[in-house]
């Protein structure tokens, strides 16, 4: 199994549930200052390219049977560049190659906002991916629970302010542990073999909900500032007539989605027959975030009960 966007928060999960189930696995890292030994440690096979030069990508992909692809752009890199035309190397390298089955994530509804050009351009490669020839297994995702740490929990434990927005948007979050397990269920399942599944969590939480859930399990009110969706949709009409600003207002296009008060979610019963899992395997955010405030709150009373330092987080 090659795994592309191995360093990732989801990537990594990937990498480690693959080892754990008995895979060979192979990680395509770019050249990097900081090298990613911890892949090697784990026991995998770690090979160098670059996802915008694709005469990088052939060696990493011979011998491979599965394309696990968790790449995406990072804030500070072009969107464009990573995620469609990135993308379209990888899959026409994969399809070159023999490969037998390629796993790309999505996004929930990407194909109903094509107003927003990350999910336009997920939309995109969902379809080249069906064209390739290949088989394939797409898996949109609502939303990470781990973000939720550094953006709420944490900010409620050392009482300082944290951002929301007064939309009614709703996310079912999932652990990437879980997104991590049903991505392995996928590769061997042959019924996954070319659908297009939505990965959702147990329940859907609007951001008031998650911070209301932080509140009561860290035992401290938040400090919240909130941010009107209709200031962000302003801000984007400002930004994108700037072509230095244009990837910030990629971003805040969203904000048309917020407006909207979509609700990432979906019906998963036929989605864990597919994968033959059960309900029960997966991750509530009630429970990820009660381990980890009951974690915290431990640590905090061995040291004294009075450091709010990050220290503690990690």
């Amino acid at each position: 199994m090659l795994v592309i966007g191995a360093t990732g928060t989801l990537g990594r999960q990937v990498v480690r549930r693959a080892l754990d189930e008995g895979y060979d696995v192979r990680c395509l890292v770019r050249p990097r200052q900081n090298p990613a030994d911890f892949l090697r440690d784990w026991g995998a096979t770690t090979v160098s390219g670059d996802l915008t030069k694709p005469e990088t990508l052939p060696a990493a992909f011979v011998g491979i049977h599965t394309v696990v692809d968790a790449s995406t752009a990072r804030p500070e890199e072009d969107t464009y560049a990573i995620d469609w035309k990135a993308k379209v190397a990888c899959i026409q390298t994969a399809a070159s190659m023999g490969i037998q089955r390629y796993v790309f994530y999505s996004i929930d509804k990407c194909d109903q906002h094509q107003e927003v050009p990350l999910m336009k351009m997920k939309s995109a490669v969902e379809e080249y991916l069906k064209v390739s020839g290949m088989n394939y297994t797409v898996l949109r995702l609502c939303g990470f629970m781990q973000p939720l740490i550094s953006g709420y929990a944490v900010p409620v434990l050392e009482e300082q302010p944290l951002w929301g927005t007064d939309d009614d948007t709703r996310t079912a979050y999932l652990d990437t542990q879980d997104v991590a397990k049903m991505t392995l269920a996928a590769c061997r399942r042959d019924e996954a073999v070319n659908k297009v599944m939505t990965l959702a969590g147990p329940k859907s939480y609007s951001v008031r909900e998650v911070i209301a859930l932080c509140e009561k399990l860290g035992g401290a009110e938040a400090k919240v500032s909130k941010v009107p969706v209709l200031v962000l949709k302003a801000t984007r009409a400002l930004t994108r007539f700037f072509q230095w600003t244009a990837p910030a207002s990629d971003r805040l296009a969203f904000a048309e989605v917020l407006a909207s008060g979509v609700k990432f979610d979906a019906p998963m019963e036929e989605t864990y027959e597919i994968l033959g899992m059960d309900a029960s395997e997966t991750t509530s955010l009630e429970e990820y975030l009660e381990e980890y405030f009951s974690k915290i709150l431990k640590k905090l009373k061995e040291v004294g009960g009075q450091s709010r330092q990050k220290d503690f987080y990690l």
